[in-house]
């Protein structure tokens, strides 16, 4: 009976029950007996022991049953009517062995020794069994197989270890006092004799699981596999006045003879089943763990512990089997589909046998022959290392389609620039200024300099600056005298650099380079040129002095000017077109003033420009060129410019000081106006503009490198109706037939002698790297500590040239020393 049914009072209205419906079915239940063809229902009270039962079952039943109703509503949000593939997650506790182990250890180590059971039919005898059926030559691997351990604990014929623990369970009455000892009796009788089980004193059994011994305490583990849920209490829930609590109970009681009750162990013992049954519809992969310690910290290792668990979790038969086996198996087709491409036989379609294929394939790797076997469906290959060597020729022919689809495409959009930007140049210039026949329609290359080959530039400009244009220009100063400097065009700015000799301390005599000038794009006001086919520009600078250039490519340039000053500046290059330019040069001195110089250009019948100061006054004259209106042609150029090509040696050529004619280095003549009056000097004139003229032709075949006026002077013939006599050789006579017949018996070379052996070539001088170098730009060399570098070109500015395992960069020399 229940004394105090207030505290039932809150547990009921929980329930949706009576308190008196509650307070009964906690204290009696019905038994339902058949004799013959009649059945009758009575009624028995139960004592505290079996009201306690009752209790603990009842409410254990409610906890299970909510938590799978949560799992049920959350798998059906989850649920899609999308036939998809899924990837499941199972993480389960492993063996535990613990000082005293009960009832909840023998479950949890079953459920482990069936996952073992699956673990071992789906890799070592599977894997055997394979190697059988594709006649497969391979050395068996012994492995102990757990069946024999699950048999012994789940098995009905023989009665195993649960089916001992229900009977004992289902014969227990008012009271559980002595039903401990009765099972170890029990299970002494029925499975004494097998191999891996053993009693362990009085109340106690010993299981041989594939983890090793585990001693178990029988004291409580009766009571603990009771589940007595009787029926009369699923109705009693069925009646229940909260809808949620009466879904929870669905099952049909009503029959006229119940069975028995449902234990612990045999549901533990169904719901193993059923994980191994969802399991075996899948591929499982292990993900093995190993437990280093019992403290729970770092750098704790007990190595007997890690010995065992590797033991016990199958580690060293999986590698063992591993050993012996194949580590990668395929079936042909899809095996030749996946590497066919190493080979032009077998790609893009293999026509005949499949297995002639494949030995193809491996053949033409270079695989041997003990690394892989054909069986009757599959491909059995034994090392990693072998399909790491398949899969990297396979990478790299892949690698080499997409470069060979990646040049095609390059070419194509390089192409397609090449022509917007030829045309967006004519855009500004159309219809203002008179083209060269030779620049027409030449490809734009950027940098005429060779930047790569001369860090010396890159540290001026810095490393990080981007060169949007770069070319060896002539600068006229105040006097008309040209000098090189080196036009560099970054997004930022535009430089202008030249060089000097070092005047003091250990590299006196040394030429450096220097910036003669930096422009920032947003004060360029204005760019001057003139209408005809000439190359000058006058770079006019806001509240500053101007800059008189020639420039070989300043179409290239006015363009990439043009661009760079939108981008940075939002407005459009301020170009002017004019025949008559000014410009402002640099103040002389601290009390000089700038003046204002006057450029003139005409029209002559030179392709080349000739240059000749008059009365403080630069006069150019130049011959017509193409039209103003011509536009280059829809396709690229068939030889265009080449990037030009310098030497790894950079030397300066300064202009002689006060020599009344200088050549620019384009095959033109400047003069002054003192020279031009004398009958030599318009001779040299005459001579130049007609050397000018030829060069003109020649450049339209080599567009982009100018020819010098040294190798475009046309030859002068004194002789006009052939020579005088007096001017005419003497005969040979008779000395010249001896030495005529002299010739023609030429004695053997060196007096018979053997050739002598050519000379060496120069060593090429080396360093040692003292410090390892990452490189931080793609021009670098990324050295090692200890590696020897060969020098190409040492430079002042402290970055040398070398070459490294065949590859050439830049390194800086304070990181090396000469050997």
């Amino acid at each position: 009976t229940v004394n105090l049914c207030a505290d039932l009072e809150f547990p009921a209205y929980l329930l949706g029950l009576e308190t008196a419906q509650l307070a009964k079915k906690l204290t009696s239940r019905v038994l339902d007996s058949k004799w013959g063809a009649r059945s009758e229902s009575i009624e028995v009270q139960q004592n505290v022991e079996q009201a306690n039962y009752i209790r603990d079952a009842w409410a254990k039943a409610l906890y299970t049953r909510i938590f799978d109703r949560l799992v049920d509503i959350i798998n059906n949000a989850m649920q899609t009517t999308v036939v998809e593939l899924n990837v499941g997650i199972l993480d389960i506790y492993g063996f535990e062995i613990f000082q005293r182990n009960g009832f909840e250890q023998f479950c949890i180590n079953y459920v482990n020794e069936k996952l073992q059971q699956i673990f071992i039919e789906l890799t070592l005898k599977a894997e055997q069994e394979e190697y059988v059926q594709e006649g497969i030559q391979w050395k068996a691997i012994d492995y102990f197989n757990n069946k024999i351990v699950c048999d012994l604990i789940e098995s009905k014929v023989p009665p195993g270890v649960f089916s001992v623990l229900d009977d004992i369970c289902a014969t227990m009455h008012a009271t559980g006092e002595g039903v401990d000892v009765q099972l170890c009796q029990k299970l002494s009788h029925q499975v004494g004799n097998h191999p891996h089980f053993q009693l362990s004193g009085g109340t106690g059994f010993a299981v041989h699981h594939y983890a090793g011994k585990v001693t178990y305490d029988a004291n409580g583990m009766c009571e603990k596999n009771r589940d007595v849920l009787f029926p009369d209490v699923v109705l009693v829930m069925q009646s229940s006045s909260n809808a949620f609590i009466k879904s929870l109970f669905p099952e049909n009681v009503t029959g006229t003879v119940k069975g028995r009750p449902t234990t612990a162990g045999s549901k533990i013992k169904s719901q193993a089943n059923k994980l191994v049954e969802a399991l075996m519809k899948c591929t499982p992969h292990y993900i093995r763990c190993i437990k280093p310690n019992e403290t729970k910290k770092a750098h704790d290792w007990e190595e007997d512990r890690v010995k065992h668990q590797v033991e016990y979790l199958g580690l060293k038969e999986n590698v063992r089997v591993r050993r012996a086996g194949f580590a990668y198996r395929r079936v042909f087709d899809k095996f030749l589909h996946r590497y066919a491409v190493l080979t032009k036989e077998t790609f893009p379609q293999w026509r005949g046998n499949i297995k002639e294929g494949i030995l193809h394939i491996l053949n033409s790797v270079g695989m041997d022959k003990d690394q892989y076997q054909l069986g009757k469906t599959k491909v059995f290959i034994k090392a990693p290392e072998s399909l790491f060597l398949l899969e990297e020729m396979r990478e790299r022919r892949y690698d080499q389609h997409a470069r060979v689809i990646q040049k095609a495409f390059k070419k194509y959009f390089a192409r397609q620039q090449y022509l917007k930007q030829k045309q967006k140049a004519a855009d500004i210039l159309q219809g203002r200024k008179e083209r060269r026949h030779h620049s027409l329609n030449r490809n734009f290359v950027g940098d005429y300099i060779g930047l790569d080959h001369h860090p010396e530039l890159r540290v001026l400009v810095g490393k990080r600056e981007r060169v949007e244009f770069a070319e060896t220009v002539l600068k006229y100063d105040r006097r008309f005298k040209p000098v090189k400097r080196d036009l560099i065009l970054t997004p930022k700015s535009l430089f202008l650099i030249g060089r000097e000799k070092i005047k003091k301390g250990n590299d006196k005599g040394k030429i450096k380079e220097v910036i003669k000038r930096k422009i920032d794009l947003e004060n360029i006001s204005q760019v001057t040129t003139s209408t005809r086919q000439d190359d000058f520009l006058v770079l006019q600078v806001r509240n500053e002095y101007d800059t008189f250039i020639e420039s070989v490519f300043k179409t290239e340039f006015l363009f990439m000017l043009d661009k760079k000053v939108r981008e940075k500046c939002q407005r459009p290059l301020n170009l002017q077109f004019s025949d008559k330019m000014e410009y402002r040069v640099k103040k002389e001195g601290i009390f000089g003033g700038g003046s204002t110089k006057q450029v003139h250009v005409t029209q002559g019948h030179s392709n080349e420009a000739v240059l000749k100061v008059t009365a403080g006054v630069l006069n150019i004259s130049i011959g017509p060129g193409l039209p103003k209106n011509s536009r280059p042609s829809e396709r690229s150029a068939s030889s265009g410019p080449r990037p030009v090509k310098v030497s790894t040696s950079r030397t300066q050529q300064q202009p002689s000081g006060n020599k009344l004619k200088e050549h620019n280095g384009r095959g033109r003549t400047v003069t002054t106006a003192a020279s031009a009056r004398t009958p030599n000097a318009a001779l040299a004139a005459v001579i130049g503009a007609r050397a000018g003229a030829g060069a003109g032709n020649a450049m339209r075949h080599a567009p982009n490198l100018p020819r010098t006026s040294h190798s475009q002077h046309k030859r002068v013939s004194t002789e006009e109706n052939g020579p005088s006599d007096y001017m005419r050789p003497p005969e040979a006579g008779v000395s010249g037939e001896k030495r005529k017949n002299s010739r023609k018996a030429r004695p053997v070379p060196g007096g018979g002698k053997p050739k002598p052996p050519s000379r060496p070539k120069p060593a090429v001088p080396t360093c040692k790297a003292l410090y390892a170098y990452e490189p931080q730009d793609t021009d670098e060399l990324a050295v090692g500590e200890g590696d020897i570098i060969e020098i190409l070109k040492e430079d002042p500015s402290g970055w040398w040239l070398g070459r490294l395992r065949g590859k050439e960069g830049l390194f800086p020399a304070n990181y090396v020393e000469r050997i």
